[in-house]
């Protein structure tokens, strides 16, 4: 289902997506982590707590100490360097009445002396300074321990009841930490130990963690922003204008595309796009010459069809033997000319998609060319006793690019071709030869009775021949083919009669390596 999903949506939609399950999932275990942050850090206060409390009752216990107020307040006065890394311990009998606290050691050292505490349990006839002093700092530790009076309620009726437990207080300026645990002695509670903290660093610490998140959060989100804007912008759009162009080109639509601004580009796109323009161009150009060829095709079949069709009616009406034998002779050469104009055309095709699959390189067309013309010189390929004369200037090599087996091609056809027009006992010369503007020219010079065209070009169209006294012998495609791989081979092909005698010239000039 998520799948199927993914399959019909864009590629940005995918993106961002796919962002939302990662972000999602990230921001999860983000939470998990915030919400472990400030625990873990509690226990960790905790744990020291409860290591202070532990002692202490050790303490108590080992020294014999009561749990009243004047043994209390002689053992913090005796011991308070123990508790000076804590803000406040607090004593508490089995009443849950306040018998010491270290915050009166701030107050008044004094109170803590043995003349003191004898001062207080003497009568209020005694020195009426003194006494004001101690009912003040009882007073104010007094007032403080009020805010104790629940938490030790929820103490006796908790499960944590004869364990150490941690309570947490929380203002806008304070974040307390109050650790308590119930003292044991002879087997019978004696009364209770408190240890509070002030611990803003806990919430100054998960603070910062929350808001290094949030940050994070908003820097990641707006990094994703503008990477959806980027990808949009310079990618997405870019292939879906690639789309719409493939769409134009299927419908044969008349719609412009702005294929041509990504041409320009100079990354993967522009290489892209310039490919997929050069291959709808070619592919293009290889249905429009289907089509004309089909179209030329269908125009030659025609002619030799209505023949057909005239001959054999004439021949269903004639009783005349010479008549018919003439009749027959019509329709005989009329299906000899369509079986060649369909077995040329067939051949022509089978030739184009070998070229699609056929890879160009750098090859010498010396050898390949005196192959040729040592296969025609032989009796079994010439029949009229013509001469095929190779001649070079000299040149080791002649370097192009090309393809071997259609080089090949390109020297039969035209020795063909200028076999047909040469007399028994011609000369037909073939030159290789090469410039000084790095071009090898591939000359056929033959002695029959050259072009009769005033425009020679003529000769490389598709089915076209002039050859009255031989018609309907020749499909007119061999110089068409020639013409064809020479383009193919990014070279030139031009015909002309000869000068000094009758006779043709063909002149190809490839790109030399």
């Amino acid at each position: 289902m998520f799948s199927k999903y993914l399959k019909k949506i864009s590629i940005l939609k995918k993106f961002l997506f796919i962002n939302f399950i990662i972000f999602t999932i990230i921001g999860l275990f983000t939470f998990i982590y915030l919400s472990n942050v400030q625990p873990n850090l509690i226990k960790k206060k905790s744990i020291k707590h409860i290591n202070v409390i532990n002692n202490t009752i050790n303490t108590l216990i080992r020294l014999d100490i009561k749990f009243d107020v004047y043994d209390i307040r002689k053992f913090l006065f005796s011991t308070r360097f123990i508790f000076q890394n804590l803000d406040r311990v607090i004593f508490f009998d089995n009443n849950l009445n306040l018998i010491g606290d270290t915050d009166t050691l701030d107050l008044d050292p004094r109170s803590f002396s043995t003349r003191l505490d004898e001062i207080e349990f003497e009568s209020l006839n005694n020195d009426e300074e003194n006494q004001n002093d101690e009912n003040e700092n009882l007073s104010l530790v007094e007032t403080k321990s009020l805010s104790f009076e629940n938490i030790l309620n929820e103490y006796l009726n908790s499960d944590e009841y004869g364990n150490s437990y941690t309570f947490t207080q929380e203002d806008l300026n304070q974040f307390k930490l109050i650790t308590i645990r119930n003292v044991i002695k002879d087997g019978s509670n004696v009364g209770f130990i408190a240890i509070t903290e002030n611990a803003i660093e806990i919430r100054t610490a998960t603070n910062e963690r929350k808001a290094f998140v949030i940050r994070t959060a908003i820097a990641v989100g707006f990094v994703i922003l503008i990477f959806s804007f980027v990808l949009s912008r310079y990618f997405i759009k870019p292939i879906q204008n690639l789309v719409s162009y493939t769409k134009v080109i299927k419908e044969k639509s008349q719609t412009k595309t702005n294929i041509e601004s990504l041409k320009g580009r100079n990354d993967e796109l522009g290489l892209l796009s310039n490919s997929l323009d050069d291959m709808t161009n070619e592919l293009q150009k290889r249905v429009a010459h289907a089509e004309n060829f089909s179209t030329d095709l269908v125009h030659e079949i025609r002619n030799p069809l209505a023949s057909l069709k005239s001959a054999s009616e004439i021949l269903q009406d004639t009783d005349n033997s010479e008549q018919r034998i003439k009749l027959l002779n019509i329709l005989s050469h009329d299906v000899l000319r369509i079986e060649r104009l369909i077995t040329d055309y067939s051949q022509m095709l089978k030739d184009e998609v070998a070229l699609s699959k056929e890879k160009m390189k750098e090859i010498n067309i010396e050898p390949i060319i005196k192959s040729v013309v040592d296969d025609y010189n032989n009796i079994q390929k010439v029949k009229k006793n013509i001469k095929i004369n190779y001649e070079n200037d000299d040149k080791k090599k002649y370097i192009i690019k090309g393809i071997e087996n259609r080089i090949e091609q390109i020297i039969a056809n035209l020795l063909d071709n200028s076999i047909s027009f040469c007399k028994e006992g011609g000369n037909i010369f073939v030159n290789v030869a090469t410039t000084l503007d790095k071009f090898v020219i591939v000359k056929v010079t033959d002695e029959g009775q050259g072009f009769k065209e005033k425009d020679t070009a003529k000769i490389f169209k598709r089915f076209y021949s002039n050859r009255p006294d031989k018609f309907g012998e020749h499909s007119g495609l061999g110089l068409n083919i020639v013409k064809n791989l020479v383009d193919l081979h990014e070279g030139k092909i031009l015909a002309s009669n000869r000068l000094d005698r009758d006779g043709a010239i063909v002149e190809i000039r490839f790109p030399s390596v």
